[in-house]
């Protein structure tokens, strides 16, 4: 059972873009759906011929935030 973790940010301009930490996928969608699929398709896509394919993608949602001292 491998995990694959995800970055995942809100893009400024709507909709969210996601990371693979470790790991050369990108993926992005307007809808947190979109983006699942797009991670899903990445993952299929990088992991093509390989028997090495995460069984899991734990996604870790990220919010910068800045506060006036």
């Amino acid at each position: 059972m491998k995990e694959l973790t995800f970055l995942v940010n809100e893009a400024d301009e709507g909709g969210y873009y996601a990371e693979a930490v470790g790991v050369g996928i990108f993926a992005e969608g307007d809808t947190m759906e979109d983006l699942k699929k797009s991670i899903k398709s990445g993952i299929e896509c990088y992991y093509e011929n390989t028997n090495n394919a995460p069984s899991f993608a734990h996604l870790h949602f990220v919010k910068d935030e800045t506060m006036a001292l």
